[in-house]
């Protein structure tokens, strides 16, 4: 590791350390990567490719010193309540247009065994599933 990375990463522990105590000097004082990046006058891609580890530190501490959970966490715990709303939505509408298509085969099954309805000329807007003369 180099010397940038080190000194780097010295600023980003003490500014967990002022966050944390609830003494921010560059950052709004929010639990997040964002101000945590703010505080350290580092680059936030920083902290999520170089230094992922003091990242996942500096959560971890915020759950234990501060009993709260981070903010990125509730944003994914909202967004997969969401996701697995409209997965459980799209398995209704597709367990429905299964079922309505159930019953259509069923009724031209039965349409086509029907003696008085094979005799009836065919209406110009609906297509025969046989072809005519079978």
């Amino acid at each position: 590791m180099n010397e940038q990375h080190l000194d780097e990463r010295t600023r980003i522990r003490a500014a967990m350390d002022r966050l944390l105590a609830g003494q921010p000097t560059s950052s709004n004082g929010s639990l997040t990567v964002v101000a945590l990046a703010a505080e350290a006058g580092v680059h936030r891609m920083a902290l999520q490719k170089r230094h992922a580890d003091l990242k996942e530190e500096f959560y971890a501490r915020v759950r234990a010193e501060t009993h709260q959970t981070p903010e990125v966490e509730k944003r994914l715990r909202k967004e997969v309540v969401r996701l697995k709303e409209a997965l459980k939505d799209s398995r209704a509408a597709e367990a429905t247009s299964r079922h309505r298509a159930e019953q259509m085969a069923l009724a031209a099954a039965v349409l086509l065994r029907n003696p008085d309805v094979q005799d009836q000329p065919v209406p110009d807007n609906v297509i025969p599933l046989r072809p005519s003369g079978d």
